[in-house]
C-alpha cells in the first residue's frame, strides 16, 4: 500500500454504519401524536446527529409530557426492538469496509450518541469482532458537536487524535470530529454535509477500501503526524 494507514478509525453508528435514522424516526412521530401534537419530517431531520437529551428535549417542545430521560429509554426501547426484530440495516459498503479495516490491523472504535446498550446490542449482531471499544452517549459529559466523544474513542484506543479518521453522515458528528483534530470523512444520508469542514465528503462506503481511507488520511493529517 502506498499511503500510511491510520493509527486508528472512529466510526459513528446511526447513519453512518447502520441505516437506524428511519428506527428513530418511526419512534419519535407516534410519540408527539400520543400527546396530541404533530411530527414533520423536517422536525425528524433536525434531530439526526442530536445526542439523546437534545432530541428529547425537542420532542418536549412538540408537546411530550415526560422528562427527558423517560423519553430516551422509550425512544432506545422502539427502536432497540427494531433492530432485535430486524437486523443491523448496515449502510452500502460500511460492514465490508469495517471488516477490512480489522483484517490489517487497524485500531477500530464506535463513537455514538446511542446509550450504550443500544451500541452494544448493534455490535453483537455483528458477525465479526467488530470494535475496540465503544463510547456511547451515557459514557461522556459533553455529547456531538463537542468534541469529547471523539476525544474519549481516541484516549482508549491509545492513539492521538490527530492520528485517526473519523466517519460520520450528520453535521453535528462532523464538527465534533472535526474539533477533535481527526481527519474527517463524511458520507451523507438525510441531511448535507457541504460546508460543515469536512476533509473530505464520499456518496458512499459501497466500493471503498482500506487504501482508499489511506489515502485520505496521507492527503489530510495535520503536518508533524506519524
Amino acid at each position: 500500500m502506498s499511503s500510511r494507514l491510520p493509527a486508528a478509525v472512529l466510526w459513528d453508528m446511526d447513519g453512518t454504519l447502520v441505516d437506524t435514522e428511519p428506527y428513530w424516526m418511526a419512534a419519535e412521530g407516534p410519540l408527539v401524536e400520543s400527546y396530541g401534537g404533530t411530527w414533520t419530517k423536517e422536525q425528524a431531520l433536525h434531530m439526526v446527529g442530536l445526542g439523546l437529551e437534545d432530541a428529547a428535549r425537542l420532542l418536549q417542545d412538540a408537546g411530550v409530557r415526560m422528562d427527558v430521560a423517560a423519553i430516551v429509554q422509550h425512544l432506545t426501547d422502539e427502536v432497540l426492538a427494531s433492530l432485535l426484530r430486524d437486523g443491523v440495516p448496515f449502510r452500502p459498503g460500511a460492514r465490508e469496509l469495517l471488516k477490512a479495516l480489522k483484517d490489517v490491523g487497524v485500531k477500530t472504535a464506535l463513537v455514538t450518541m446511542s446509550m450504550r446498550r443500544m451500541a452494544q446490542t448493534v455490535v453483537d449482531l455483528i458477525d465479526f469482532d467488530a470494535f475496540d471499544v465503544i463510547v456511547a452517549g451515557d459514557d461522556v459529559t459533553r455529547p456531538k458537536p463537542y468534541p469529547d466523544p471523539y476525544l474519549q474513542g481516541s484516549e482508549l484506543l491509545g492513539v492521538d487524535p490527530h492520528q485517526v479518521v473519523a466517519i460520520e453522515d450528520s453535521p453535528n458528528g462532523l464538527r465534533a470530529a472535526v474539533a477533535s483534530g481527526a481527519v474527517t470523512l463524511g458520507v451523507p444520508l438525510m441531511v448535507s454535509l457541504t460546508g460543515v469542514g469536512a476533509h473530505a465528503l464520499w456518496p458512499t462506503l459501497e466500493g471503498r477500501t482500506v487504501g482508499d481511507l489511506a489515502d485520505l488520511y496521507t492527503d489530510h493529517r495535520p503536518e508533524g503526524s506519524a
